[in-house]
Parts: structure tokens; C-alpha cells; sequence
């Protein structure tokens, strides 16, 4: 055997031979892999604030952000009339409603089958073209896998092939696997679509949702989160941080979404309902009037009881976290509670509501043996509960504060800056911190908070901090001053409502500190973008969502119906393909029955951003591309070290007859 003089690197070819065990497997992995490296690269779509509303998010992810249409134009043209173009588009989206509708409503149903198959086919087969069969091969549902690349890779032009295609069909058809068969396909193309999905925070909250839309992210094939403020409500919640839990029941209440905790989550709202009504069964709770189509006197009712409990346990975890600087937003002793009046800054305010059985005014923030009661049974059911511990486990193995990601820098709210546009230093747990260190701190706390939640001696501190990125000064995922929740409730003056957003949300328009911002991270500023989301883009009074000349992207369109109003649409979709960037914007969603029964679609307008068409966007170009070139070096040095017999070459042996 020859020297090697590198020992460490030695024992790692040695390990790898045993996977590529002599020249001739190495040489086609080399060949495999570089292959792959020319390849367009794949497709992925960024979503944020979706807030509870699945059954948009559902049709986006469905009709890929509009771009299933697209192809079905592109591919089909004059061919088919519009009638036909929405069919076709509706039966991948609903598969499996569509044919049941048409099975129900066909006078020749198995005509309509075939035909569909086809075109789903011509569909499926441009949208294979752009990956690797083997990648395709494993996107495959298992039951069609081999019909399915039968018919995907198969020359219909050849002689004889047609006769073959179409063989198969009919005898799917004639089997009456028709409606399995045309599903297979469709999730094979929706599958295909998106290569990668983004989603930059806030899934929960204000919809009637998110539990569906955390079980689609945990089926997808390739997702990540980065955490958003309301995820982290949630989030500490599931730990039995007691402010999260009340601000999520709060929130619930406000929205009339409890059926999210009491029917998804199965958190027994019942103790909180007999307290409401015990404790406010003759209080108007005028203020507390929920939104919604399923307001009540009672939801009313546990909506006030709800939001002084969290007044209060706020007032309690602020005295004991002086560092996070938030007991001047305390204001239950501010109160006159004998003239009904509030002080703020110097001035005094009178209060809407005055009706406060439940506060001693002596000690606001002590709760009463009922309300520790309530919330000590909430705590329980937030922490027992199954299928929320599922969903938050999710939120760590996939999730993040923030991500890197081809030469992409993706984080909820925002980069706490000072006016003059410096990293603003915050000390945070003993340390001053700033930029990337500020944040890579902060998941280090989040994680230590899941981490250490059976764990009393550690637990506190790390816990308290969940609740603090929820509404904290300083906190990336809120980013203002100061939540003016109290001052909403119980002043009518607006401006006293008015929270101020950190000076990061007039300097992102700045391309000199986006540029900033990407360094910080370590990315090259010329080639990179920042991507954005919780601030809602404002386009009925001309905002856009490009800001600092392309270098960042803000993404908050509207999915959540509250802020739609404010929009002027129902959400954006940021898509990154081999030909650059593009902005889809979204109209709103109907329903799943006019998509179904008429064809409808979400009508989407898309703007290209940055345009990469004439040098299309290559795998090699990519994070996954470089890993891979990596290997293709290591996979090299094998193959150098089997050519000069410094590492001995395992060949087959052939059997014998």
C-alpha cells in the first residue's frame, strides 16, 4: 500500500469505500451526482402570516401559487377551450371531489376519465422534466409507482407505444381505479410544484384553523418555519406559561375561534366558562364583544374574565423579570378604580368598563383562589393536550428564529435596530448582544425552554422569556414599543392605541442596511435577499412588498380576512425558480365547493422581481449544490486513492452457474 500522508482524511476515505467500494461505483456515482449539479434547481415558494386560515392556504398550496395554471397554458394553449383549462386545473387541485362530482354527473364518466388522464399526464410529465426519474420515482404514491413511470417516461411517439398508453388506461378504467389513479397523479404534480416551503411565522391565531394547517406542514414532503410572535404565544402555551396561555384563550375569545382549543385541542373551556358567568353574569362586557359570525353573551363574558387573568399574571411575571423592562405596560395600578379613570404618562383617561370584581385594589395583581383555580386546570389541559404537544414538537425539529437558505435570509419580524440604522444592543439574560448573536441567543433560550420543561429548578426564567418575544420592546418577532392591549379594551381614544414600530420598518428600505443585515449573517449582499413577513403590506394606499432596490422582501399580504381590509388583497406568495424571483399576488378565496363544482380559482397576478432566464438557476448554484460538489471532491479523492492502491478496491464476484 502506498503512503498517505493525511491520516485523519485516510480513515474517512476508508469509511466511504465501504459505501462506494471500488473504481467502477465510484466513477457513476461521480457521474450521478454531477449530473444532478446541471439540473434546474428546484422550486420554492414562501408564505407567511397565514393565521389560521386554512382553507386558502390549502388552494395555494394546491394550485401552486398559479403556477399549475400556467403550465396547463403553456402546454395546452389553443388545444383546449377555457372550460376545459379549468377542469382540467380543478381536478389536480380536488382530485378526489372532482371525480366523485362527475361520476355522480356524467353521462359517460369513463370518456371524461380518460381524457382527464391524459391531459393530467402531459401535466405531471413537464413538471417530472425538471428533476432527476429517481427523484420523481420516490415522490410517487407506491400503489401507481410503476404504472406511473410507465407512463410519465414513456415515447408515445414511438411505434406501437401509443397502443401500449393507452392499454393501460383502459384497464385502469375498466378496474374501476379511475378515481385512485387520477389522485396519484394529482399529488405527484402538486408534489413536483413545490420543491421547498418557506413559512415565515405566524400559522396561529385570528382564523379558525391552524391545527389543519400544522398537520398539512407535517405531511409536506420539504418544509421549515421560522417562528413568528403569535407561534410563540402558542408555543410557550404548550410549555404552561401562564401569560401565553391566557393571551391565546384571549385571543380565541376575541375571534370566537374556541372551538380551535375545545374541538382541535380538546382544552376544557368549561372551569373558565362557569367562572365567566358566576363572576360577570350581569356585565354587559360591551367591550369585549367578540368578532365573528359566532358571537355571544357567554363567549363575551369568558372573553373579559380571560383578559383580566392575564393582566394580572402579566403584572406578576414583569415584577419578576425587571430586565425585561416591561412593568411600566403593568397598569391595574394605575387605575382609579373609585373614579374609574387611568393614568398614562401623566394623563388621565376614563375607562369604557369599570366593573372589576375580581381586582383588590390594594393588590391588582393578586388572583383570587377561583381565578389560580381556572388557570391551573388550563395549565394542565394546555400541557396533556396530545395532539398541541405534536404540533409544537414540530415547530422545533423544523423551526427556527431565523434561516439561511440559498442566498436567502428568512426571519419573521425584524433585525432591532437604532435610529441611525446600528444593531441595536440588548442585554438579554446577563449578556449584551447584538444582530446575528442577539437572535442565535434567543433560540438558544426557546430551545432550552422545551428543553428543560419538566425541570423546575431551570425552567422559570427560559419560560418567562416566551412570553416576552411575544410582546417585548426588544423582542425580533414583535418589534415595537410596546402591545397597547389594555389601552384597546378599556380607552376609547386611539391615541392611545398606537404602538411604534422599531426604526428597522423605515430603514428596510435602506439598501445599505439590508446590506448590513445580510453580512451580519454572512451572506454575499450583492446576490442576497432578506425575506419578510408581519408587517402587512398596504397596497390600497400604494405600499409594495419590494423594498431597498430587491434586497428584501415583504411578504404579509392579507391571508388572515382581518387585516384584508387593509390590503386590498387576501396574500402573497414569494416563488423562487430556476428563472429568478416572482411575486404572486392572490385575490380571495371562495370556497372548496365553487373551485370543485364551477372551476373557480384564486385569481393571482404575478410580478417578476429578478429575472434569471437567460442564465437559469442550476442546482450546482445552490445550498443542496454545493453539498453535493463536496461530495463530488471527496468521491475524487476516493477514486485517486483506489487508482494509486492506497486503499484496496472490493470487486464483485461472479456467481457461478
Amino acid at each position: 500500500m502506498k503512503r498517505y500522508d493525511d491520516i485523519q482524511e485516510l480513515k474517512y476515505l476508508k469509511l466511504l469505500s465501504s459505501k462506494f467500494r471500488n473504481i467502477s461505483e465510484t466513477t457513476t456515482e461521480i457521474i450521478n451526482l454531477q449530473a444532478i449539479l446541471n439540473l434546474p434547481k428546484g422550486t420554492e415558494h414562501f408564505l407567511t402570516d397565514i393565521h389560521g386560515e386554512y382553507p386558502a392556504f390549502n388552494h395555494v398550496l394546491k394550485n401552486g401559487s398559479g403556477t399549475i395554471k400556467e403550465k396547463i397554458n403553456d402546454i395546452f394553449q389553443d388545444t383546449l377551450n377555457n372550460f376545459e383549462k379549468k377542469e382540467l386545473a380543478s381536478t389536480i387541485y380536488y382530485p378526489q371531489e372532482k371525480v366523485e362530482y362527475i361520476l355522480k354527473n356524467k353521462k359517460n364518466p369513463d370518456k371524461w376519465l380518460k381524457d382527464i388522464i391524459y391531459r393530467m399526464l402531459e401535466v405531471c410529465s413537464l413538471t417530472a422534466s425538471k428533476y432527476t426519474s429517481s427523484k420523481v420515482r420516490k415522490a410517487m404514491p407506491k400503489d401507481f409507482e410503476y404504472i406511473l413511470q410507465e407512463l410519465i417516461y414513456e415515447r408515445k411517439e414511438l411505434p406501437n407505444r401509443k397502443e401500449y398508453v393507452e392499454n393501460i388506461i383502459d384497464t385502469i378504467i375498466s378496474l374501476g381505479r379511475g378515481k385512485e389513479f387520477i389522485k396519484a397523479i394529482a399529488d405527484l404534480i402538486q408534489r413536483l410544484m413545490i420543491d421547498k416551503l418557506h413559512i415565515i411565522g405566524d400559522i396561529y391565531d385570528r382564523g379558525s384553523s391552524p391545527h389543519l394547517i400544522m398537520e398539512t406542514l407535517i405531511r409536506h414532503h420539504n418544509t421549515d418555519i421560522q417562528w413568528g410572535n403569535h407561534d410563540m404565544l402558542w408555543i410557550g402555551a404548550s410549555l404552561g406559561n401562564l401569560a401565553c396561555i391566557a393571551n391565546v384563550i384571549r385571543i380565541c375569545a376575541r375571534y370566537s375561534n374556541t372551538d380551535i382549543l375545545e374541538e382541535a385541542y380538546g382544552i376544557n373551556l368549561l372551569p373558565l366558562a362557569t367562572f365567566a358567568i358566576d363572576t360577570y353574569g350581569s356585565d354587559s362586557c360591551k367591550s369585549f364583544t367578540p368578532k365573528g359570525e359566532k358571537s355571544s353573551q357567554l363567549m363575551a363574558q369568558i372573553h373579559k374574565a380571560i383578559t383580566i387573568i392575564q393582566f394580572k399574571i402579566e403584572g406578576e411575571m414583569s415584577k419578576r423579570n425587571p430586565q425585561f423592562e416591561l412593568e411600566k405596560r403593568q397598569l391595574l395600578d394605575k387605575i382609579d378604580y373609585d373614579l374609574g379613570t387611568v393614568e398614562l404618562d401623566g394623563k388621565s383617561y376614563i375607562l369604557n368598563d369599570s366593573n372589576f370584581p375580581t381586582i383588590d385594589k390594594n393588590n391588582p395583581y393578586l388572583l383570587t383562589k377561583e381565578e389560580t383555580e381556572v388557570m391551573e386546570k388550563l395549565k394542565k389541559y394546555f400541557i396533556n393536550s396530545e395532539k398541541l404537544q405534536r404540533h409544537i414538537e414540530f415547530f422545533f425539529t423544523n423551526g427556527s428564529v431565523y434561516l439561511k437558505y440559498n442566498s436567502n435570509l428568512l426571519y419573521h419580524g425584524c433585525m432591532p435596530l437604532t435610529e441611525s440604522g446600528e444593531f441595536k444592543k440588548i442585554s438579554i439574560f446577563g449578556e449584551e448582544l447584538k444582530g446575528k448573536e442577539y437572535l442565535d441567543k434567543i433560540e438558544e433560550i426557546v430551545r432550552k425552554a422545551h428543553l428543560y420543561r419538566d425541570r423546575k429548578d431551570k425552567q422559570e426564567g427560559y419560560n418567562d422569556f416566551l412570553w416576552y418575544l411575544w410582546c417585548g420592546k426588544n423582542s425580533p418577532l414583535f418589534g415595537k414599543d410596546a402591545m397597547k392591549t389594555f389601552e384597546r379594551y378599556f380607552i376609547d381614544d386611539k391615541i392611545t392605541h398606537i404602538e411604534n414600530k422599531n426604526p428597522y420598518y423605515k430603514l428596510y428600505n435602506d439598501e445599505s442596511v439590508c446590506r448590513k443585515i445580510l453580512s451580519e449573517f454572512g451572506l454575499n449582499p450583492n446576490i442576497s435577499h432578506i425575506i419578510n413577513g408581519h408587517v402587512p403590506v398596504k397596497t390600497l394606499k400604494g405600499e409594495k412588498p419590494v423594498k431597498a432596490k430587491g434586497k428584501l422582501f415583504l411578504i404579509d399580504g392579507g391571508f388572515s380576512k382581518a387585516y384584508q381590509k387593509e390590503t386590498g388583497i387576501a396574500g402573497y406568495t414569494l416563488i423562487s425558480n430556476s428563472y429568478g424571483l416572482k411575486i404572486v399576488e392572490h385575490e380571495p378565496f371562495e370556497s372548496l365547493e365553487k373551485a370543485v363544482f364551477e372551476g373557480r380559482d384564486i385569481i393571482s397576478s404575478t410580478r417578476i422581481v429578478e429575472d434569471s432566464s437567460v442564465n437559469r438557476i442550476r442546482v450546482k448554484d445552490t445550498d443542496i449544490g454545493k453539498e453535493l460538489q463536496t461530495q463530488i471532491n471527496d468521491l475524487r479523492k476516493l477514486l485517486k486513492a483506489y487508482e494509486l492502491g492506497v486503499i484496496p478496491q472490493e470487486i464483485k464476484k461472479i456467481k457461478k452457474n
